[in-house]
């Protein structure tokens, strides 16, 4: 089996993933996960709220919730900064930071795998199937197999979702 310049790509992808979650660990990668999607919730959630708090700020209504969303998402970073500081801390100061970092470690490689399940999926849709270095991947097709599957089940559930056939996302599953 030789390797190409796309497979080396997905194994440094990997790797270097893997290696930031080794020395970031895995309370501070999946608190920062955590943080950005509550940060986006809440940004969606409460956005229009707090736009409506800064009429006599902003004039135009649609940068008035841009700016709301912003502020929201921006304020929600910062509070999970502190967050993942101090519970960083705190697993610093129990000595269990070698256990902590070998979980960051294979976080960041199931990260890493996922980001290159989507980037093989986005590149499927260019017309790269007569590419050779396409063709002469060693790992493209198992990625490819995964962001298929993937794509495949996304868009069953959001049929089902959008059609009205389930009420609520848990019974998607």
């Amino acid at each position: 089996m030789v390797f190409t310049w796309v497979d080396w790509t997905i194994i440094a992808v990997i790797a270097i993933s893997s290696l930031i979650s080794l020395k970031r660990g895995f309370v501070k990668e999946a608190l920062s996960l955590l943080t950005w999607i509550i940060a986006g919730v809440v940004a969606w959630m409460f956005g229009g709220a707090l736009a409506q708090h800064l009429v006599e700020f902003i004039e135009t209504p649609s940068a008035r919730v841009i700016a709301a969303c912003a502020i929201l998402f921006i304020a929600t970073l910062l509070v999970g900064a502190l967050v993942n500081f101090l519970i960083g801390e705190l697993i610093r100061v129990t000595g269990l930071s070698g256990t902590d970092r070998f979980l960051g470690m294979v976080f960041g490689a199931a990260r890493g795998g996922l980001l290159v399940v989507l980037l093989v999926g986005l590149i499927s849709l260019a017309p790269v199937e007569q590419d050779t270095w396409w063709q002469q991947s060693q790992l493209v097709p198992h990625f490819l197999m995964v962001a298929d599957w993937s794509k495949n089940l996304i868009l069953g559930w959001s049929d089902q979702w959008f059609t009205g056939r389930s009420a609520h996302p848990a019974d998607l599953l």
